[in-house]
């Protein structure tokens, strides 16, 4: 049985839909905190039982019967949740091996590194060191940066006119539903092991490249103005966003001008056999979506 954490988040959602078109629903279970929000995956015969990653004897049940578990990030980012973030990765390693897997897989980042400038890459690389450690056969998922991260700086632009934020380096931006598409393919066919290939997109875009695809897309001019760190943190302190949030979004400017994000593979391509969703594709997309 293959089994996915995390099912009732996006990532975690559209994984178990891909493996649906490709296995039978009996050998796919799922490991929610609230299997209130998976009783429609339970009525489509998808096993659903309750795992929570602070409760290490609840994840050993969820991942009863597992062939292959796949662990999708708990999502806890910045430098104060690395800590926490990692005990329950490692919780989650454990139960899986506990309950006789095969093999685990973890969502993991392109930019994992121990000393990235961006946080959450930081978390990555720590999980990435407890599979090595575990003896248990895995693949780290090395997923490109998501997408949904571009519509969000994109989004107060389209209103003012005006993109700014402080100096970027180009980013290979991926999509949600190709990620999940391609990890299905992996745990279906038992495709790569080990550290990934980056899994992105074919082409890669900066902050400059995304406000001129936006100006072509909305018929008028989206200006990118470059900020120094300062200014731009003082701005989004004044705007009322939470410091942490400040210091995550400078933590993507400083590692992707770094170039931590401007590799790309074919590698996603030849998982799902065609080319993956253009960042152009997602703005269009999403920008006529809003003025609809």
């Amino acid at each position: 049985m293959i089994i996915v954490t995390g099912a009732n988040g996006k990532l975690g959602r559209a994984v178990v839909e891909q493996l649906l078109k490709r296995v039978p629903a009996n050998q796919i279970g799922v490991s929610v905190r609230d299997p209130n929000q998976a009783r429609e995956l339970q009525e489509r015969g998808v096993r659903v039982r309750r795992g929570d990653f602070d409760e290490a004897e609840s994840l050993y049940q969820a991942f009863e019967g597992a062939s292959q578990v796949l662990i999708v990030s708990t999502g806890i980012m910045g430098e104060a949740g690395i800590p926490h973030g990692i005990r329950q990765h490692q919780a989650a390693i454990d139960a899986a091996k506990k309950a006789g897997a095969s093999r685990v897989l973890y969502t993991s980042h392109m930019g994992s590194s121990p000393t990235s400038r961006f946080a959450p890459m930081i978390h990555h690389a720590a999980t990435e060191e407890l599979l090595k450690a575990s003896g248990m056969p895995f693949a780290s998922l090395r997923n490109g940066y998501y997408a949904a991260a571009a519509l969000m700086l994109i989004g107060g632009a389209i209103k003012t006119g005006e993109l700014i934020a402080p100096e970027d380096g180009p980013v290979a931006w991926t999509v949600h539903s190709d990620l999940a598409e391609a990890t299905a393919v992996i745990l279906s066919e038992q495709k790569l092991d080990g550290m990934t290939p980056n899994l992105t997109a074919s082409e890669v875009i900066d902050m400059e490249g995304i406000a001129t695809i936006a100006s072509e897309i909305l018929g008028r001019t989206i200006r990118r103005i470059v900020v120094s760190d300062e200014e731009f943190r003082d701005r989004m302190l004044s705007q009322g966003v939470p410091e942490a949030s400040v210091n995550m979004r400078m933590g993507m400017f400083l590692a992707s001008r770094q170039g931590d994000y401007a590799q790309v593979d074919p590698t996603l391509a030849h998982l799902i056999g065609r080319p993956p969703v253009s960042i152009r594709a997602v703005l269009k997309e999403s920008i006529l979506h809003q003025q609809g």
